[in-house]
């Protein structure tokens, strides 16, 4: 995976990723950067960006790939392609991620913690109408 440090949102990646999980949605629905089909094939494309570690966790090589499938996973949830009830399976493919990445087991629940207790802002829809 190739990323590197942007302005407005902290990472950009620059090689096509995509990562196998337990979500299922209705039917592929991609838009430029991210997409997942009916099988759970998540695809997040080149050139999408990311916000890495929430406060007060911090970014580190091992929560990188972590926090780029949970932020594409949130976003989904807020464009309504993923249902918020799997809220909780975003937040444990991010917890499975951290420790295949190699994070300690005691991290990683506090990782896990931190979003399944303060994740609810961030799945909210930010669309405004006037």
């Amino acid at each position: 995976m190739k990323y590197t440090k942007r302005k407005h949102y902290k990472y950009r990646l620059y090689s096509h990723f995509h990562y196998q999980v337990d979500i299922k949605t209705i039917a592929f629905n991609p838009n430029k950067y991210i997409g997942i089909n009916t099988s759970g094939q998540l695809w997040i494309y080149k050139g999408y960006t990311w916000d890495g570690a929430s406060n007060p966790a911090i970014d580190t090589d091992n929560f990188m790939i972590a926090s780029l499938v949970h932020d594409a996973l949130y976003q989904l949830i807020r464009e309504g392609v993923i249902d918020k009830d799997d809220k909780d399976k975003c937040d444990r493919i991010l917890r499975k991620i951290c420790l295949e990445q190699g994070m300690s087991k005691l991290r990683s629940w506090w990782v896990y913690q931190g979003v399944k207790r303060f994740g609810y802002k961030a799945i909210r829809s930010r669309v405004i109408t006037v």
